[in-house]
């Protein structure tokens, strides 16, 4: 009899979505000036570079300062709980990816908190005038993650 893995199987899928995450970053910062420079794609979607010093959506992006703190020390204390439910957790395929998929993105998120001050923003999506706050593939990550999770608590009894 063979002994069930753990969701720790699926570091991968967090090592991708963080390694992702940085590669393109990377190029948004050596590309793009910030707040200047937009690549249009198509008629609804620009590559730009943008800073945001908050949450989703630049939520507390207007605060001195006490947030940068608050959202490392918050990501990084979920990533020590993603990583229990990983290790616990074993068959579910969904709720693995999706922490993963979570755990990726808040590592990205943090690592450019801990070496700029602020999260390096760069997918914009737009109809007619009104944009859709620009994102990140951690936040790509974070979404799709918690989607999955949400899936997964209807699918899963």
């Amino acid at each position: 009899m063979t002994t069930p893995k753990s969701g720790l199987r699926w570091l991968w899928l967090a090592g991708l979505t963080l390694v992702l995450d940085q590669v393109t970053k990377l190029a948004v910062i050596a590309k793009l000036a910030p707040y200047q420079d937009v690549i249009p794609l198509t008629g609804f979607f620009n590559l730009v570079h943008v800073h945001n010093a908050g949450a989703a959506f630049s939520l507390f992006a207007d605060q001195p300062g006490w947030q940068r703190i608050f959202f490392i020390v918050l990501a990084l204390v979920a990533a020590v709980v993603i990583l229990d439910l990983l290790r616990k957790v074993n068959g579910r395929t969904r709720f693995c990816a999706g922490l993963a998929l979570i755990l990726g993105g808040a590592l990205g998120n943090v690592i450019d908190r801990v070496l700029y001050g602020h999260v390096i923003d760069f997918l914009d999506v737009y109809a007619g005038t009104w944009h859709w706050p620009a994102f990140n593939v951690a936040d790509s990550g974070i979404t799709v993650g918690a989607a999955l999770l949400i899936l997964d608590a209807f699918k899963h009894k």
